[in-house]
């Protein structure tokens, strides 16, 4: 077994980080009040929480865009500056937010890679729904990955949260969020 099939194991029975991620995006997505509006886009998050801080075979470091480490390095730490943190990428940032299995979020933002042919072969049962953008295509393919545990998506043009788990997904359109406990 390789490192990062062992803390694919450790980690794929924890759900508190996937869940305080994906509440962080569904939060964005309830606050913006705009999304009917022409020429408006709303906000857009992109995560991947990797077994292993290891990515560098699969991504590309993109710019400038960094996460504001200074405030918030880990999301468990302090949930409500991670979603302050998330707030100010989803507006003014492109591209990957990295977490690593424990949490810790990776200061660079990343372009994640296109699957090799050999790794399309070995994943060729994926379907990707109609509705997927360039975002929410690279996070399908990107879950295929040994290396990632999970992948979620908030999209900037409807509000839609997506999560991603070994080439499968399941998306919650906007008026789905919160479920009973969303304010009305």
């Amino acid at each position: 077994m390789t490192r990062a099939d062992s803390l694919r194991a450790e980690y794929a029975t924890s759900q508190e980080l996937m869940d305080l991620v994906r509440y962080t995006a569904e939060t964005l997505s309830i606050e913006f009040d705009r999304w009917d509006e022409q020429y408006v886009t709303g906000p857009s998050l992109y995560f991947l929480i990797v077994a292993d801080i290891d990515f560098g075979d699969y991504t590309d470091p993109l710019g400038g865009n960094v996460w504001p480490v200074e405030w918030c390095e880990v999301v468990s730490d302090d949930p409500e500056s991670f979603i302050e943190a998330a707030r100010d990428v989803a507006f003014n940032r492109d591209g990957a937010v990295v977490i690593s299995g424990d949490g810790t979020v990776q200061k660079q933002m990343v372009r994640v890679r296109n699957l090799s042919n050999a790794e399309r072969e070995r994943s060729d049962d994926i379907v990707a729904a109609e509705w997927m953008g360039t975002k929410h295509l690279s996070a399908l393919e990107a879950s295929t990955r040994r290396q990632v545990l999970w992948a979620i998506t908030l999209s900037e043009e409807d509000g839609r949260v997506t999560t991603f788990l070994d080439g499968t997904y399941k998306d919650y359109q906007r008026d789905e969020l919160g479920g009973r406990w969303r304010p009305e």
